[in-house]
Parts: structure tokens; C-alpha cells; sequence
């Protein structure tokens, strides 16, 4: 049986497909495999007589080194943004006050935000009292009853 003939151009196609996934599914994990590929065919290009099991070493451990390395990057220097809780919605509402929207009975109620209608949980109070909203856990904000000063 014939073994599987690589040719440098190969592993470039193998990068473009990895960059076509990445745009689908960002998050540079496979944007670091298709320059490992990238990489992999221009050594194959440089080097012709490359065993296709030493080409997918190097792609394999390419890819590793590269993949880690962002990782430990990523945690030593965190994005730093203006709007940290942008993807944390409930988290946005820490601090604000509501009108409930529903009695809180046995510790549980709602209130509404904007055009959603949310769970909270707290102390026993009837509709339209105020909360301020303290903690959130899940989708459940814990509330307390917000006193005028």
C-alpha cells in the first residue's frame, strides 16, 4: 500500500481551513493550529523530504506550544475593557433599585427590568416596595428592602 503523499501546500490549505473555523467559532484556539500549519508547510516547502509522521509532530507540537503560550499570555495580561460586565448582565444591576413587580412571598418574588421580568429573592414585602438588588446568583437577584434616606 502506497504511504500518503504531503505536499507543502497541503498544510496551507489545512491553516486556511483552520482560519475559516476560526472566524465561525472565535476564541484564537484555532487560529494558533492554522499557523502551525502555516508554519508546517513552509517547512515542508524548505524541506521536501520530510516524513509525513515527523510533518504531524511538528504540527502537533507547533500547535501545543503555540495554543499553551497564548493561554499563559492571556492570564498574565488580561484584556482590559471600559465595560467589564458587558457580557454580565445581572451582574450590571448590583446596586440599583426596583419596584417589585410581584409580592415577595416566602422569600421569593419579581421585579421588572426594562423589558424583562426577573426572580428575586428576600425578605417578604408586598408589590410595589422598593428593593435595591444586593447579589445575583444565576439568574435569581438577591434584594433588600430599600429604605428612603
Amino acid at each position: 500500500m502506497n504511504e500518503l503523499e504531503v505536499v507543502f501546500w497541503n498544510w496551507w490549505v489545512l491553516a486556511l481551513i483552520l482560519l475559516v473555523i476560526e472566524l465561525l467559532a472565535p476564541g484564537f484556539f484555532f487560529l494558533w493550529m492554522a499557523a502551525s500549519g502555516f508554519v508546517t508547510g513552509l517547512l515542508l516547502w524548505l524541506m521536501p523530504v520530510l516524513d509525513i509522521k515527523v510533518q504531524i509532530s511538528i504540527f502537533s507540537v507547533l500547535s501545543m506550544v503555540a495554543i499553551t503560550a497564548w493561554k499563559l499570555y492571556g492570564k498574565k495580561y488580561p484584556i482590559s475593557t471600559d465595560h467589564p460586565l458587558l457580557n454580565k448582565r445581572g451582574q450590571q444591576y448590583i446596586g440599583r433599585v426596583f419596584s417589585l413587580y410581584q409580592p415577595i412571598e416566602n422569600g421569593e418574588g419579581k421585579i421588572k427590568v426594562d423589558d424583562s421580568i426577573w426572580k428575586v429573592h428576600g425578605e417578604d414585602c408586598d408589590i410595589n416596595t422598593k428593593v435595591k438588588v444586593i447579589a445575583v446568583r444565576g439568574t435569581v437577584f438577591d434584594v433588600e428592602k430599600f429604605l428612603d434616606a
